[in-house]
């Protein structure tokens, strides 16, 4: 028996307890069909809190319900809400009074013997602290939905961060972005008139403009912003409020009152006297006032508290939605940007060819003109005197310099022709992309 496991879950939704004992290795899913049978909950619907907030784990068998120590089996509670409810409609009615105790009820000024009373009242002060810790267990089940609601919350905040801070990034890229495009159209339609021009790739810029600026739109999150600070301040009211703490006071100190009236009850020797139940039912109408009354708050107050976790819950995907849209919009950017950089370094390897281009040109044009007639004549001759037939002829070293030079005349204008060749197949292909 020691060994037993046993779980108590306690129906927020009804305020009544239901207790299973696990068999070994029970998975968490078994045990959530057999709480659907006895709660009418279905296993989709049921949300298992323990005392600190945290949601069972269905990866894990349902052992996690029970702990080890001194409040072991007998006494650790699991709190079940239902997911599809956000309104609680307690307080619910109390426990049933026992027969000997609705007697005394019903008739205060009764007299009974001394033995008797003992036993009835005995049964009374009972009920006053079972209604006390009815109450106990309630506030503790609104206290792991309050926790459970600041987990939600921790998360959303962490959400809510990244998404700003992912925002910041985008508008500063955009920033950017428009920034250097204006320049680069700008520096573009001053060099069009001598430089090199592509209508294409002027379009190309002009529409990532105006795709950059559609991109602004991911960048737009007031609205979830708005939202998620008026939560937040919505949670803060909550753990503010005075419902957020333990009510109990007057019915504890109805429970000593009880306790205390049963104490000189018990005192008393156990002759033939009579008394009657006049203090003790005042106390117990007392107690049941007090819980309606505190229970009626404690189930707005949770209530409340699972609105929030249900707007929680409602703003997640919107935050993943924006995050999304944010992170394309990102990536198109960089892509633009990149795609934009490379055609400003395709211009300028052609820019950088045709100068080239141009400057051989020049040089072989000033190389051909510079050179000496004097230097295709012989030594000897001079003036206006004819040459001698035989003189006139080229000497062997003056031939191989002639050959030498029509072979680099003709190496520049192969290199002149395949450098105009390239430059006209890279300013098709400019057109083209």
């Amino acid at each position: 028996v020691l060994f037993l496991q046993i779980v108590h879950i306690l129906n927020m939704t009804s305020a009544k307890i239901v207790s299973f004992l696990l068999h070994p290795e029970e998975s968490l899913h078994s045990l959530q069909n057999r709480i659907e049978f006895e709660t009418g909950i279905s296993t989709g619907n049921q949300e298992l809190l323990l005392e600190t907030g945290i949601c069972l784990d269905p990866r894990k068998p349902a052992s996690q319900c029970v702990i080890d120590g001194v409040r072991g089996w007998d006494s650790y509670m699991v709190y079940l809400f239902d997911k599809s409810k956000t309104v609680y409609d307690g307080p619910f009615a109390s426990r049933s009074l026992s027969d000997c105790v609705n007697y005394i009820v019903q008739d205060s000024k009764i007299q009974l013997p001394i033995p008797q009373l003992r036993k009835v009242w005995a049964e009374a002060v009972h009920y006053v602290i079972g209604l006390k810790e009815d109450y106990s267990r309630l506030f503790q089940g609104q206290r792991a939905a309050m926790l459970s609601l600041l987990r939600y919350n921790a998360n959303l905040i962490k959400m809510k961060n990244n998404m700003v801070s992912a925002s910041q990034q985008l508008k500063a890229k955009l920033e950017f972005f428009h920034q250097s495009i204006r320049l680069d159209l700008e520096r573009y339609s001053d060099q069009m008139a001598y430089g090199i021009s592509s209508e294409k790739m002027l379009k190309a810029w002009k529409e990532m403009e105006e795709k950059a600026s559609q991109c602004a739109q991911a960048e737009d999150i007031g609205h979830l912003d708005e939202q998620i600070m008026a939560l937040h301040t919505e949670i803060v009211e909550l753990q503010k409020s005075p419902y957020a703490r333990r009510q109990g006071e007057v019915m504890e100190s109805l429970e000593q009152r009880a306790i205390d009236l049963y104490k000189q009850l018990k005192a008393r020797p156990p002759d033939h006297a009579y008394s009657d139940s006049t203090d003790m039912v005042k106390i117990i109408v007392q107690t049941v006032q007090s819980q309606d009354r505190v229970l009626k708050e404690l189930f707005g107050h949770l209530s409340k508290l699972l609105g929030c976790k249900q707007k929680i819950i409602d703003l997640l995907p919107e935050i993943e939605v924006a995050l999304n849209n944010i992170k394309e919009a990102d990536n198109s950017v960089m892509q633009m940007q990149g795609k934009r950089q490379r055609e400003i370094w395709h211009l300028l390897k052609i820019a950088c060819t045709q100068s080239s281009s141009r400057s051989l040109v020049s040089s072989s044009l000033e190389g051909t003109a510079s050179t000496p007639a004097a230097t295709w004549l012989p030594q000897g001759c001079s003036g206006n005197s004819a040459p001698h037939p035989l003189s006139s002829l080229a000497a062997p070293e003056d031939g191989e310099n002639f050959a030498d030079m029509i072979r680099e005349n003709v190496n520049y204008l192969e290199l002149f022709s395949s450098i105009l060749q390239e430059v006209r197949q890279e300013q098709n292909s400019m057109m083209v992309s």
